[in-house]
């Protein structure tokens, strides 16, 4: 047997439970990882509560990145051997001290990287890749808006695109937020509690506004995103923390100079297994060379998932967060 945190109903954090599941074995094509080290993510919150449908139905294993060591290989796994260090990003099936994966979802650690800033950045780490390199190819001297810069992909995010040259403006709640995503990278941070933070952009890009706005926020943020964009700038909507963004109307996206809206996931950006090596690749670079850290600010043993998830939702987080099986 091994531990698992599973969703049997959807709802509030009370509804993980910690419990004893049978220990699979691999077949063909699979992994048996052992893990050491569970990323947290506000999308686990999104399939807890129901609001993302949960692969497969219910009983379900949330979390959606890990790392640990290969304890077994099914057949026809050529890649992977007992022993090897490996990391992932998936949908789900993360929170248990073991896990199958298929080998083609896994990549290998290199040993510059640890395991828990593997488990804290597959999924922050590849999204910000794929926000700043393929959803919009960010280059020197553009102006970009990030929401919530303070939180786990925030901060990645302020460092990542700092390096690439761009003018890097952030919005956070709070001095202390403020404060810590100025350290990583933002050039401004507007204190969205106190400020409009639409007004804030224009006085900082003296009118011009952003050439992209990066918006995993959602309904608190829409439609004041749109106000912050250049004629023919890109609205990224890629998470919902305060609520899915209402249905838009296309007429307003003519009305503010012929706006571009996408809907991207990092599953989208790493569906096949040259996207998935080229995303992590460049990840494992930037965190191996010192181009970008990561900030794990938070652990919680994994039989207390609740109260990390609690944590999270409250706001009372910061940087990235790990669980430990």
């Amino acid at each position: 047997m091994t531990k698992a945190i599973r969703i049997h109903e959807y709802g509030g954090p009370e509804v993980l439970t910690y419990e004893d599941v049978e220990t699979p074995s691999p077949g063909r094509g699979e992994v048996l990882l052992k893990q050491t080290a569970i990323g947290l993510n506000y999308i686990d919150i999104y399939y807890r509560t129901g609001l993302y449908s949960a692969p497969g139905g219910l009983p379900l294993v949330p979390g959606g990145e890990g790392a640990g060591v290969v304890e077994a290989v099914g057949e026809g796994v050529a890649d992977f051997k007992p022993g090897d260090r490996a990391a992932y990003a998936a949908a789900t099936g993360a929170y248990a001290q073991k896990r199958l994966i298929a080998a083609d979802r896994l990549v290998k650690l290199p040993d510059a990287v640890s395991d828990q800033a593997a488990a804290a950045s597959m999924l922050k780490g590849m999204t910000v890749e794929y926000l700043l390199h393929r959803t919009y190819p960010v280059k020197k001297g553009d102006t970009v808006l990030f929401h919530a810069a303070a939180g786990g992909v925030g901060l990645l995010f302020g460092q990542w695109a700092k390096s690439l040259g761009a003018h890097v403006i952030g919005t956070a709640s709070s001095a202390a937020k403020i404060a810590l995503a100025k350290a990583h990278g933002f050039d401004e941070v507007i204190n969205y509690r106190d400020n409009d933070f639409v007004a804030a952009v224009k006085e900082i890009t003296g009118g011009k506004l952003c050439d992209v706005v990066y918006d995993a926020v959602g309904k608190d943020t829409y439609p004041g995103s749109l106000d912050c964009l250049r004629a023919r700038g890109i609205f990224v909507s890629f998470g919902a923390a305060s609520g899915p963004v209402p249905p838009i109307e296309l007429s307003a996206l003519a009305q503010r100079g012929g706006l571009f809206v996408t809907r991207p996931s990092v599953f989208g950006y790493t569906a096949t297994r040259a996207d998935l090596e080229l995303s992590a690749g460049r990840l494992f670079e930037r965190l191996g060379n010192g181009t970008i850290r990561i900030e794990i600010n938070q652990t919680y043993k994994l039989k207390d998932a609740a109260r990390a998830h609690a944590d999270l939702a409250g706001r009372k987080t910061t940087g990235a967060t790990v669980l430990i099986p």
